[in-house]
């Protein structure tokens, strides 16, 4: 588990102008600084116990936890990154720019049932955008508990200002050109924790030869002595003693003159600084200096008196309950045993402290008790278990955790119902102040939500990444490899965590190679090797790297073998029951996944390769013309569309089509494929644009495919560049003169083509000058989701008016290059330029008008 980073102060950090390394640094260290103070106000205005702050990833597809306080961030870590499109809260409040809310964990699984299934836990929470200058660029988050009141949070207008104020705050980063993108760990910030009276410690420097001793004021506050009065003589300090305790203080003066040193002698004190006099504990540590060969009145007592009164006593009320209590830090590390604890569990506390129990405890490391851990530090309610000694008795354990960790109770009790015998149900030896909760299998959770997320991922590289997304983080390992079965033999289909070339050797091994990776997908039994020596001794001469354990799991879907699936730990790694019975499960479930998504990419493939047979391969060459297309699929279900664009020679001239057919499937791309191949033939049959758009609309309502289509059919005359114009419910032209103004061209239309057979199409007549160039699109073009259509419109005309028409494909290609880098597509894109340049002008570059499908 990670370790809690303090953040630094603003501006602070090792960061020089010739430094690239100390440049990052520098760039975190400011950030944090930021971050930080707004973040711990921010949860205290809520109500919470704990809270962070997503910020987007310089690529902006994915949020990345910066920032955590008052929460272990290891029990986050497969939330460090989230893709802005998923369906989790900080994502959504991301998208929408508005805040969410979620009362309990019973809303946070009917709205966001992903999220509950890898953090099933009661807590609340809330998700507030961040926004520098009107844009989101982060998400602010604070968690409370969920049983302690109801209603909304508390301090919802703080909690906005403090969002508000996280927000200047990177806005003024913003302003000092430093990046406001993260894609590293988080780092952590703890909270400011209750007020507790704090160890006093004072100096002294005792002479042994004189019995004077010199002493700070802080030494005197804690022997009840007055600093102004206070002489230093040994009859003084006699006199701040309580009689019973002088032999003490006198044989720690023996001791330091004998052994040279002395070690936590404690006596009483009477303290008169509140008017009555009371014993307080005190306990007094130093080391002789001089030397054994000075006499006494060279030598000096040099040390500290503590005050006993806190810590020391309270560890010694701990030691005489009657059951075992320990304190864990919020990353669950043991801090604190009493012995009884010790005498309990059958381990002593050199061998617990510093350590997860579950580590140290065989017994305890099922996840199911791990979850228990997790369920307090997540919800901030008591959390409780039992669980059985090797040696067959029964503990009951209770949790009572806050921000900066948890004490926890430890205490023999009797057997569920379901262990004890019949005849002889013991009674439990101490009463149960919380209920129990027997243990549930924890390793469940990481199954269950792998398989949520898989059921999301589409193609092998969306399951290769949920894969490597999910996997790594739920079981600790640092490498993963994917093999799939092509051809009778194995390739690798991802890799993650490995060093460069490792893997070139195993590329393309048949089945029968005796490698564990084969043998695992062959026998469908997995293979599980917890130290680099029993992988070695199993398989002679295999090539290692730096891991020293490893999980090989069979891909299996239904009997039909796929792959396998290989897990590098850079550590000797204890496989338990639990944990290799959930990856076994796991391995079925990416093997059911990547099947299916196999089967996905050949369908899409077949797909794509139908709509690139249906599109122009090349536009044919036309005298006093320059053409350049362009094709972008919609990135949404078969990423195949009924966009089309053609350039027809006619009679007359030459026809401009472009069209659009609803819908983004086989189905949309075959009718498409139909139409085109209707308008070609109409147009080449000597009709008009009317009669090529009237006809159309007549085949395709009498196909009745049960969808509908746009068109915009224009037939110019390359000569006198007069044209006739025919628009069916598509977007009108654009057109760039030669002088760089742009406009809309406004023609009257008809309805969409299928709608109504007998419906009539309006002939618009136009004329383009010459070095004017002619935009027909697709509405894919210009429509963005939650922006209008006609700030799209504005964009194109814009890109057209200040981008020179001397290479018309260059134009093309900037005109689609926003579309192009939308992670999020809805719609394909079509586009069709043609510069209209003359017949008398010289026909350099024209013919070489060319589509490009999809870039």
């Amino acid at each position: 588990m990670a370790e809690e980073a303090p953040w630094p102060a603003r501006g602070s950090g090792p960061g020089s102008d010739d430094d690239d390394d100390g440049c990052e640094v520098q760039v975190e260290n400011t950030l944090t600084s930021a971050l930080a103070p707004a973040l711990v106000e921010a949860v205290r205005a809520g109500g919470g116990y704990g809270g962070g702050i997503y910020l987007r990833s310089r690529d902006r597809r994915s949020l990345v936890l910066a920032m955590v306080a008052g929460i272990p961030r290891s029990l986050l870590k497969p939330w460090w990154r989230v893709p802005v499109s998923g369906a989790v809260p900080a994502a959504e409040a991301y998208r929408n720019a508005e805040g969410i809310h979620l009362s309990d964990e019973g809303e946070t699984m009917r709205r966001f049932p992903q999220m509950s299934v890898g953090l099933p836990y009661p807590f609340a929470s809330a998700y507030l955008p961040v926004l520098v200058y009107g844009e989101v660029v982060g998400v602010l988050i604070v968690m409370r508990s969920s049983t302690r009141g109801s209603g909304p949070a508390p301090g919802e207008d703080r909690l906005r200002t403090a969002a508000d104020a996280m927000g200047e705050d990177l806005a003024q980063l913003q302003d000092q050109d430093c990046p406001i993108e993260y894609d590293e760990e988080p780092f952590s910030v703890r909270l400011p924790a209750a007020a507790v009276a704090g160890v006093r410690v004072g100096l002294i420097d005792w002479d042994l030869g004189s019995g004077t001793m010199a002493v700070d004021d802080e030494a005197c506050a804690v022997l009840g002595a007055d600093p102004a009065a206070f002489g230093g003589t040994l009859d003084e300090l006699e006199a701040l003693v309580s009689p019973d305790d002088l032999h003490e203080l006198r044989a720690s003066r023996r001791e330091a003159a004998e052994h040279g040193w002395v070690r936590a002698r404690r006596f009483r004190v009477l303290d008169r600084s509140s008017g009555e006099p009371r014993h307080r504990q005190v306990e007094l540590w130093g080391r002789v200096v001089g030397g054994r060969e000075r006499p006494d009145s060279a030598r000096h007592l040099v040390g500290v008196v503590v005050d006993a009164g806190t810590g020391t006593t309270a560890a010694e009320a701990a030691e005489r309950l009657p059951d075992g209590v320990f304190s864990m830090d919020q990353d669950g590390r043991v801090t604190y045993t009493n012995h009884r604890c010790e005498q309990l569990l059958r381990r002593s506390r050199e061998e617990l402290l510093g350590r997860h129990p579950w580590e140290v405890l065989h017994w305890l490391s099922d996840p199911a008790y791990e979850d228990r851990y997790r369920a307090a530090m997540l919800s901030q309610d008591p959390a409780s278990f039992l669980a059985r000694h090797p040696d067959g008795g029964w503990l009951g354990f209770i949790l009572y955790p806050d921000a900066s960790g948890l004490t926890g109770r430890v205490f023999p009790t009797a057997p569920p119902l379901d262990e004890a015998p019949d005849d002889r149900f013991p009674e439990p030896d101490a009463q149960v102040a919380a209920p129990v909760a027997l243990r549930r299998p924890g390793a469940l959770y990481h199954v269950v939500h792998m398989a949520s997320v898989l059921t999301e991922a589409v193609t092998v590289r969306e399951v290769c990444i949920a894969v490597a997304d999910q996997l790594l983080p739920a079981f600790g390992g640092q490498e993963l490899a994917l093999y799939v079965i092509r051809d009778g033999r194995m390739h690798l289909a991802w890799e993650s965590g490995y060093p460069d070339g490792f893997l070139e050797e195993f590329e393309g091994v048949p089945l029968d190679a005796h490698l564990p990776g084969v043998e695992t997908l062959t026998s469908g039994v997995p293979i599980f090797f917890e130290s680099p020596r029993r992988l070695s001794a199993a398989y002679p001469g295999i090539s290692l790297d730096r891991m020293h354990a490893w999980a090989f799991l069979p891909l299996i879907a239904s009997g039909h073998p796929v792959g396998s699936c290989i897990l590098g730990y850079d550590a000797p790694h204890t496989f338990t029951a639990d944990e290799r019975a959930a990856l076994t499960a796991l391995g079925g479930l990416v093997a059911q996944a990547m099947e299916r998504a196999r089967l996905y990419d050949a369908e899409f493939a077949l797909a794509r390769g139908l709509q690139d047979a249906l599109l122009p391969h090349r536009l044919p060459p036309v005298e006093g013309l320059r053409t350049a297309g362009r094709y972008l699929p919609g990135t949404q279900g078969m990423e195949i569309g009924g966009d089309w664009y053609d350039v027809i020679v006619t009679g007359r001239g030459v026809a401009l089509v472009i069209g659009d057919v609803e819908g983004h499937n086989v189905a949309a791309a075959a009718v498409m494929g139909q139409l085109r191949s209707a308008v070609n033939a109409f147009a080449t049959s000597d009709s008009t644009p009317v009669e090529v758009l009237s006809r159309t609309n007549r085949l395709l309502a009498d196909l009745d495919a049960g969808v509908y289509a746009t068109c915009c059919y224009i037939e110019l005359d390359p000569a006198t560049g007069r044209a006739r114009a025919v628009r069916a419910g598509h977007p009108p032209p654009l057109l760039r003169h030669p002088d760089g103004r742009t406009e809309q061209l406004q023609l009257a239309g008809g309805t969409l083509l299928g709608v109504d057979p007998d419906a009539t199409y309006p002939v618009n007549e136009l004329e383009l000058p010459r070095g004017s160039v002619l935009a027909l699109y697709t509405d894919g073009l210009v429509e963005q989701p939650g922006v209008d259509i006609d700030h799209g419109v504005e964009a194109v005309l814009s890109c057209l008016a200040r981008t020179p028409p001397d290479s018309l494909e260059h134009l093309a290609d900037l005109l689609v290059r926003q579309a192009r880098r939308a992670p999020d597509r809805p719609d394909d894109v079509a586009l069709l330029l043609t510069a209209y340049t003359g017949t008398d002008t010289p026909a350099a570059g024209t013919g070489t008008g060319t589509r490009t499908p999809s870039g």
